[in-house]
């Protein structure tokens, strides 16, 4: 309890500024029941106001190595609910996945500054205050932001100058940003409602009702029509003189209304890391047939026996097979060399609504077909729900990815980074294709796949004898079972 003094009209005025209720000390009631008794008289009079209460930060984490911004998609506390160290305080969305963010912190939900549905929240932003347990959290106080870093003071002149005072630095959410981004609007022209002078998204929306739609450009007059002129004769250009040639026409910008589609998190990143590779990393490529035909007939037996496993199953069992037995091109690229790595871990390429994603199946050589089969569905199903947890997407060694159940007959795939190669595996066909003693036709069904490779850590040489290992075990599959 702070206090303070100063004379009135009508005698001398006690404020007390309370502390909040801890273990250690009485009610504020009990409290200011014992301060007036204690100095009862005519001549004084008191004042009680509390005071605000001291919070704990919430910010905005990394959850991935390459997170720079994450959205809020859903808060799974609500303000004035306790939390203990570990509850899940809310649901956001990374670069890779959504992720749920826990609690460091035992104590309560005191205010939630980004609210479900904010996007681009960059790492380190403030998105809730808590508060210790037993404190009051409705008189929680709202930290003001912090001054960006003092820039260097320019060089001294001689010559005087006036003042100059800042203007006060707008406070804008991320939807209102966009809102008054989108439409052209001066910020300076919003009134702020939210804590702090936050511009929030109604303010945006408010000032976009009363903004006068702008007017629309009187149509232009038709341009008179040309009078007929006799066209002179072409005369012949001097030697040595370029001929005048008209300019090419530029096309005009595209007319009519269009819709604005917001970019998620995931699609972000990724034209981020495909810009990046394909620009910093030199892809080389290599192709190969794969005669599919023993593969098909011991899935039929494996179906049998009630066993399902899928072509892919069986490629990535391949591929992580030859890395074991070709560890050199099991590596990454730090930076300045090579990185091996002791384990094969095979990252899958599979389709969402929110882009690709490449969850992991680790230590793929010492799986078998079937206990691959059965993480890659559990994998895939936890990719498309968006449920995958940081470490079933990151850290793996060799990607593949399979265009083959959409018809594609072949492709090239970029390079993952760090990683050093990625497979791309297009559909079988069927061909016919003369006997080794040419004297009868059999149907081959053939299957094309390209090798990327990063130049630096797999030569064109290195790659080829990668691509006919991984052939000779996909034609003979029961090799595989012996690795």
């Amino acid at each position: 309890m702070a206090a303070s003094l100063r004379l009135g009209r009508q005698g001398i005025v006690f404020g007390f500024r309370l502390s909040t209720y801890t273990k250690s000390l009485r009610p504020t009631s009990q409290c200011q029941e014992h301060v007036r008794a204690f100095f009862s008289s005519p001549f004084l009079s008191f004042y009680f106001y509390p005071v605000g209460v001291s919070a704990l930060k919430v910010q905005m984490p990394a959850l991935s190595p390459t997170m720079e911004m994450g959205n809020i998609v859903k808060w799974l506390k609500k303000e004035g609910e306790a939390v203990a160290a570990g509850d899940a305080l809310c649901e956001i969305e990374t670069d890779k996945a959504v992720v749920t963010m826990e609690s460091n912190d035992d104590g309560v939900l005191a205010k939630i500054l980004m609210e479900e549905g904010s996007h681009n929240v960059r790492l380190g932003t403030l998105i809730a205050l808590m508060v210790e347990e037993g404190q009051d959290w409705k008189q929680v106080e709202i930290p003001p932001p912090d001054a960006p870093a003092p820039s260097a003071a320019p060089p001294a002149t001689h010559a005087a100058t006036a003042p100059v005072i800042a203007p006060a630095a707008l406070r804008l959410s991320p939807a209102a940003r966009h809102i008054l981004d989108t439409h052209g609007l001066d910020p300076k022209l919003v009134t702020a409602t939210g804590p702090k002078g936050l511009i929030t998204k109604e303010d945006a929306l408010n000032l976009l009702k009363t903004s006068p739609a702008p007017k629309a450009q009187p149509a232009a007059a038709a341009p008179p029509a040309p009078r007929p002129v006799s066209t002179p004769a072409a005369t012949p250009s001097p030697p040595g003189t370029r001929p005048n040639v008209p300019p090419l026409s530029v096309p005009g910008k595209p007319g009519g209304t269009f819709t604005e589609i917001q970019t998620s998190n995931v699609r972000r990143v990724i034209a981020q890391r495909l810009t990046q590779s394909k620009t910093t990393i030199p892809h080389a490529y290599a192709s190969v047939d794969c005669d599919m035909a023993a593969v098909m007939q011991l899935r039929k037996d494996m179906a049998k026996e009630q066993i399902k496993v899928s072509v892919n199953d069986f490629i990535i069992k391949a591929a992580a097979v030859t890395l074991k037995e070709m560890p050199e091109v099991n590596v990454t690229w730090s930076g300045d060399g090579p990185h091996p790595l002791d384990s094969v871990h095979i990252s899958i390429a599979v389709a969402t609504d929110k882009g690709l994603i490449t969850p992991i199946i680790k230590d793929a050589a010492n799986k078998g077909v079937q206990e691959i089969s059965a993480h890659a569905k559990a994998l895939a199903q936890k990719a498309r729900d968006g449920k995958l947890l940081p470490e079933e997407y990151q850290g793996g060694s060799f990607s593949i990815s399979n265009l083959g159940m959409f018809g594609i007959s072949g492709f090239s795939a970029v390079i993952n980074p760090p990683q050093a190669c990625i497979l791309a595996v297009g559909t079988s066909r069927a061909e016919l294709q003369l006997s080794e003693d040419e004297q009868t036709l059999r149907t081959q069904h053939l299957m094309t796949v390209t090798l990327s490779s990063d130049g630096r850590l797999v030569d064109d040489e290195l790659a080829s004898r990668f691509l006919h290992k991984f052939r000779t075990k996909l034609e003979q599959p029961q090799r595989m079972a012996l690795a």
